[in-house]
């Protein structure tokens, strides 16, 4: 059983928002008024289900073993016209950095990146209207009431992408999660084999001058990367919402590895990398593990090899072990993020409006669209979303509610339509749960 510092970074959840409430049927009964009319209210919005991005929480742990989440209905309507409760709108809490997409589409419904932040995934269903609103000069007391608007029903994918401002990017075993362990107070796994990094570590660096920023060590990486290959994909994500990054080359005479070949390598794949090209982030160069014995002369060729392929920046001297080149390190990182985030807000053609809730819209279509499927002799099936939704939404409990229907049906092309598709009396109809005997 994995404990519950686990990292997640992806999951497969549904959500289901609250049905509205259903509208009343009843009739006012005072004294002397036998004949009151109708007094029926409206029921009450379902919950909505809502995103709240936490920058408390580093996982999608959360979302492992719980994977359906259903917000409550709204309270019927009620006698003497009085609307039902609307229902609580049920939070759930997200790591800062979290992308939502609808798992089988894969649009993209929104991106938490503030602490806060609010998105709504599912609307909850408004409330059926109660027999106060059909009253007509032809029928004073309609015993016509809707009932409660299903809530979103969605299936969506989170994804957890590290906010890091600087990213450690390398080879596996170039000392990544030995430097995260000294600069800040995060404890990666670390030991001498490839791939002991599997998941992303995240730490706040701390400067002696006040500054800080923070730092993730992402997975190794290997040739064929940006295709999949080793981590894949599953690291290059991380590497997105990074300012700067810090590309370890390893010194180590003895890894049987050219250091230029390593260099070139992790840039071909930050390049390659289909969602952006991250070989653009601004970069410090880094030669680590400089304590181990040989490592000045390979230092020396990495250089020349950089130059003569026309790359023109300085190489920082790095031993976590000995603490050689740390300081200095930090010191330059912080700088170039310091950069960056003024080059953004430059960049920014207007002030960016703060908004704290998004709401993903579902856009109806501008007409009700169905389409008639025969499914046997004499069996009919009709389909079309805001057709279901409109028969979901009647109450078939009362005469009045039924031929309401009947009428809207009719006015919708739906009868045309069966008789061309070949019904005749006695047919089947269904549409959705609900079934009718089809009359010509």
């Amino acid at each position: 059983m994995p404990t519950p510092s686990t990292f997640v970074d992806q999951t497969k959840i549904e959500v289901q928002a609250g049905k509205g409430g259903d509208g009343m049927v009843a009739f006012r009964h005072e004294k002397f008024m036998p004949n009151g009319g109708p007094a029926g209210g409206d029921g009450g919005r379902g919950g909505s289900i809502i995103f709240v991005a936490d920058n408390g929480l580093r996982t999608l742990m959360d979302f492992r073993y719980r994977r359906k989440f259903k917000a409550e209905p709204g309270e019927n309507g009620r006698i003497k016209a009085q609307y039902g409760k609307a229902a609580k709108d049920l939070y759930l809490k997200v790591p800062v950095g979290t992308t939502v997409y609808d798992f089988f589409t894969g649009e993209e419904i929104g991106d938490l990146v503030e602490n806060g932040q609010e998105l709504v995934v599912a609307k909850g269903g408004r409330g059926g209207r109660g027999n106060i609103h059909f009253a007509t000069s032809v029928n004073t007391a309609p015993e016509i009431a809707e009932n409660g608007e299903p809530g979103e029903f969605r299936t969506l994918r989170l994804e957890l992408k590290v906010l890091a401002d600087v990213g450690l990017v390398g080879f596996p075993s170039v000392g990544k999660s030995t430097l995260l362990s000294v600069v800040t107070s995060a404890k990666p796994k670390i030991a001498a084999y490839q791939f002991t990094t599997l998941k992303p570590n995240l730490g706040m660096v701390l400067l002696p001058d006040g500054r800080d920023f923070s730092m993730a060590d992402l997975p190794g990486l290997i040739k064929g990367a940006s295709q999949g290959v080793g981590l894949g994909i599953q690291f290059l994500r991380h590497v997105e919402r990074t300012k700067v990054i810090l590309h370890m080359v390893s010194m180590d005479p003895n890894n049987g590895r050219d250091a230029y070949e390593d260099y070139d390598t992790i840039l071909h794949e930050l390049a390659s990398y289909t969602e952006d090209d991250l070989s653009s982030k601004r970069e410090i160069i880094v030669a680590s593990q400089m304590d181990i014995p040989g490592a000045d002369e390979k230092l020396a060729q990495f250089k020349k090899d950089l130059a003569a392929h026309g790359v023109d920046q300085e190489v920082y001297e790095l031993s976590s072990v000995t603490h050689q080149g740390v300081d200095r390190l930090m010191s330059r990182a912080a700088d170039l993020v310091s950069e960056v985030e003024a080059q953004e807000a430059e960049a920014a053609v207007k002030p960016k409006e703060e908004v704290k809730t998004k709401t993903y819209k579902y856009h109806r279509p501008e007409k009700m669209e169905f389409t008639v499927e025969k499914l046997a002799d004499h069996e009919f099936e009709i389909h079309g979303e805001q057709l279901e939704r409109l028969v979901a939404m009647t109450n078939l409990d009362h005469q009045d509610g039924i031929m309401r229907l009947a009428r809207r049906l009719k006015k919708m092309g739906v009868d045309d339509e069966l008789r061309a598709q070949g019904a005749v009396d006695g047919d089947d109809v269904y549409i959705g749960d609900f079934s009718f005997e089809f009359v010509q």
